[in-house]
């Protein structure tokens, strides 16, 4: 049985289909969930998830809530053994910025547990904010037009985990999962796409999945940062901004650890931009 928090968001929608695919055992754990092998549960209330840790030996954790080290303890007394944590590119590159997730990172190795930490860059599943003005007027607004940040596939991002969560289990061939490597533990990927694209650049990937044009506006650093601001803390505001406009040769490096744990390349944003068009038309 696996424990995959976060279960209606990009990953973790991807990684139980995944998984469920390869008939493995799933619990899915999100605050607003229903149906059969799921918890409705908040991580930021670690006493409400000790009943989706029974009978599990392996978690899939999100950075989010205040308490890393009690959702540990509790999935460790129930008897999880792994942990496989989704954590941003920011806490290698920026650390004072992201610290929230350092704070995380530091508890799944502490944790007595064996523990994989994925560093995941930006989303394409980012470019969803554009849904509406893009379906409504066929506009999309960003800062930074014309700055490439090698964005990945969240689907990657859901197999990679799948590999890792998979990787010493006593099974056959997992569609999904690494063929070529035992074990991931004590391992921290950094997970990108197979090339920088710039927003201008992905809006055009999306006008073409659409076939028809999008008109693209570069927003000021002022007006992103007034948007953004409304639904993150401030630090955290001032560290996207600053990765997303000035960002160092690191982050915008592409990492070889998707094809390293997959065996395959990463997908483009032109990919997943077909594969969503519905979403924007």
């Amino acid at each position: 049985m696996i424990v995959v928090t976060g279960a209606t968001g990009n990953v973790g929608r991807a990684l139980v289909r995944m998984l469920t695919e390869d008939q493995v055992p799933v619990t899915a754990v999100a605050r607003h969930i229903s149906g059969p092998r799921t918890v409705a549960a908040d991580l930021a209330e670690p006493d409400g998830l000790r009943g989706a840790f029974e009978g599990a030996e392996a978690l899939f954790l999100l950075v989010a809530g205040e308490r890393p080290y009690d959702i540990l303890d509790a999935a460790k007394s129930a008897g999880v053994r792994k942990v496989v944590l989704l954590s941003s590119q920011g806490a290698g590159t920026r650390p004072e910025a992201y610290a929230h997730p350092r704070r995380f990172e530091a508890a799944v190795r502490e944790s007595g547990l064996d523990w994989t930490i994925l560093r995941s860059g930006g989303l394409d599943s980012n470019a969803f904010a554009w849904a509406e003005s893009i379906h409504a007027r066929r506009t999309a607004a960003a800062p930074f037009g014309d700055v490439g940040l090698p964005f990945v596939d969240p689907d990657d991002v859901a197999a990679v985990a799948a590999a890792v969560l998979l990787s010493d289990a006593n099974t056959t061939t997992h569609t999904h999962t690494d063929t070529h490597r035992t074990t991931h533990t004590g391992a921290t990927y950094t997970l990108t796409g197979p090339e920088p694209t710039t927003p201008r650049a992905r809006a055009a990937a999306i006008a073409s999945a659409l076939g028809e044009p999008v008109t693209f506006t570069e927003q000021t650093r002022a007006e992103a940062h007034e948007l953004m601001a409304r639904f993150m803390p401030l630090p955290v505001v001032e560290g996207t901004l600053a990765l997303l406009g000035e960002p160092t040769e690191e982050e915008q490096r592409v990492s070889p650890d998707v094809e390293r744990v997959l065996g395959r390349a990463p997908g483009t944003f032109a990919a997943w931009a077909e594969r969503n068009a519905a979403a924007f038309r």
